[in-house]
């Protein structure tokens, strides 16, 4: 399992292209247009808490959940230096342990695409599932087996701001796996100092994610192309699933 201790200083610097403040008025749109209310929130996967930040203005009263340390480090620092009060908890998706039920969680940016297994993903719903209140929404998004094939693959890609040289490597695998490889360099004083992280990701058909969220007592209310209210076209590099929680086992907790 990847730590993240390089990647969590630079993961801000290098996902602009994200645009947080964008996806997190997206959400709130589309809580809109789904009738939600919002309730108790987890941002499962919040990495840095870029975008449990925003929600936490926009007044939900959102917590964040990842299982690196470094990154929920950054998480707390930024939520401090910015005069917000939001908990932040250590734990891995398919082992996710909380102290209540949660009437929504949003997983962004390809977090579910971190977990290679089926089980651990089937897990991952599971756990979810099994806090959700009744008529709770599971928002999340995944990347699709159209980007693995076609746009990652065996590429490389090159990122680069005042702060960072990033170089990053693909290599493609069995079952829609890619290995992914990053290198860092760092400027410092007119020296280059190199560090490195690598993990993988697995991109899942729509009839696998469909089956594992019904299992976890999910209906699929609609799938979404990234960031529209449209349906994703056939080279959509990223989707986004709006499920509902009907078969609800939060009574166990």
């Amino acid at each position: 399992m990847a730590s993240y201790v390089s990647f969590a200083r630079f993961y801000d610097g290098l996902m602009e292209d994200a645009d947080y403040e964008k996806r997190c008025d997206y959400l709130m749109e589309l809580f809109r247009r789904h009738n939600h209310e919002t309730g108790i929130t987890l941002d499962l996967a919040c990495g840095t808490g870029s975008l449990t930040r925003l929600l936490a203005k926009k007044g939900v009263d959102v917590y964040g959940v990842d299982s690196s340390s470094e990154m929920l480090s950054e998480a707390m620092q930024r939520t401090y230096e910015e005069g917000l009060d939001i908990l932040y908890l250590r734990q891995k998706m398919q082992s996710l342990d909380l102290y209540g039920t949660i009437n929504t969680c949003v997983c962004t940016l390809d977090s579910i695409n971190h977990l290679t297994k089926t089980e651990d993903v089937k897990k991952a719903f599971d756990k979810v599932g099994l806090f959700m209140d009744n008529d709770g929404l599971f928002v999340f998004d995944v990347n699709t087996v159209y980007k693995h094939r076609e746009v990652l693959k065996d590429n490389t890609f090159v990122f680069e701001n005042e702060k960072v040289f990033c170089v990053w490597q693909n290599s493609p695998r069995e079952n829609d796996i890619v290995d992914i490889s990053l290198d860092f360099f760092e400027e410092e004083n007119g020296v280059y100092y190199r560090s490195s992280e690598s993990f993988s990701e697995r991109a899942y058909s729509d009839e696998q994610i469909r089956e594992m969220l019904e299992s976890a007592g999910f209906k699929v209310e609609t799938v979404y192309g990234d960031l529209t209210f449209d349906e994703p076209k056939a080279n959509e590099q990223r989707v986004i699933y709006v499920a509902k929680m009907v078969n609800s086992r939060n009574k166990e907790v």
